[in-house]
């Protein structure tokens, strides 16, 4: 399962760091070792990068089918993991939109976390839609900029796991643009992402909101293998205009594309929290809205 991956959040920091990066180093393994096999030179950019996405949405009538799995880890105390595992249909309506739906999974394996009741379970996830709409191709201006809007219900809560009716929508702003010619491209991210969430349990209605925002490079090694990094910095917020901030934190972490024959493309990412504040908190880390480790693995192909 996904909770015997990773290490408990309060052993010593060797034993934070280890699984997680054995986990990325495989799946860089992984990729590295495909990366021999030839593959087309067109690169999409969406997937290029980690968690920060590039502009291209495909070319008109093209399909595409894609699982992502997300784990996240590391609390200030006890063990906490939480994953998810989504798959997404997408469809290019014209060169400049693109319609997609998709469904997820999720699990939690939870103990001695303050706050959060211990829990090993497995549950449906979420629902989402999204819409695409790129303003600007990099190839015929500076930058490449696409807008996102996408509306998701949720089933559980991403953090303790506990049955929720949850509804919310993220709207992104990607920006890319190449740096060197088919060598080296650089993405910009802008999000945000407002929440409301109904206990099941209580009938207690919350509201939050993120505000995120991150940098990304990826460099091509050779024919299909990308390798890079990426910075976030995400703003968590009681309420659902931004209203009171809760807790701050910067992710910086690797990343790696291939590109396989046949429209097939592997990446991996993994962050790492090297700063963050909850509020009234003096510590250095936030572990309270955040994780310390989140990694995301994708596969995909288009058709």
């Amino acid at each position: 399962m996904l909770g015997q991956v990773w290490s408990r959040a309060g052993s010593p920091v060797l034993g934070k760091l280890s699984r997680p990066t054995i986990v990325a180093a495989l799946g860089l393994i992984t990729i590295l070792s495909a990366s021999s096999v030839g593959a087309a030179d067109k690169v999409d950019s969406e997937h290029l990068f980690g968690f920060i996405e590039g502009s291209d949405i495909g070319s008109t009538g093209e399909r595409e089918f894609k699982n992502e799995t997300t784990l996240r880890t590391g609390k200030a105390a006890g063990a906490f993991t939480a994953g998810t595992s989504e798959a997404e249909l997408k469809y290019t309506l014209s060169d400049n939109f693109r319609l997609s739906a998709g469904a997820s999974l999720a699990y939690f394996d939870i103990s001695g976390v303050s706050g959060i009741a211990d829990t090993s379970r497995a549950a449906i996830a979420s629902a989402s839609f999204s819409a695409r709409f790129r303003a600007w191709d990099r190839n015929r201006a500076p930058v490449g900029l696409t807008f996102s809007i996408e509306p998701h219900w949720g089933f559980v809560d991403e953090t303790n796991g506990s049955r929720i009716g949850h509804f919310g929508t993220e709207a992104a702003m990607l920006m890319d643009r190449e740096l060197i010619a088919d060598r080296l491209l650089a993405g910009l991210n802008v999000a945000f992402e407002n929440d409301r969430i109904r206990s099941v349990a209580s009938n207690v209605i919350q509201h939050e909101s993120i505000l995120a925002s991150g940098l990304a490079l990826a460099a091509r090694t050779n024919q299909s293998l990308w390798l890079g990094a990426e910075v976030r910095y995400l703003r968590s917020y009681d309420g659902a205009a931004l209203n009171a901030l809760s807790g701050q934190a910067v992710y910086f972490g690797p990343t790696a594309f291939v590109a396989l024959p046949n429209n097939y493309w592997l990446s991996a990412a993994l962050s790492v929290q090297v700063w963050g504040r909850a509020v009234g908190s003096s510590s250095s880390l936030d572990l309270v809205n955040f994780e310390r480790f989140q990694a995301k693995f994708r596969v995909g192909f288009s058709f």
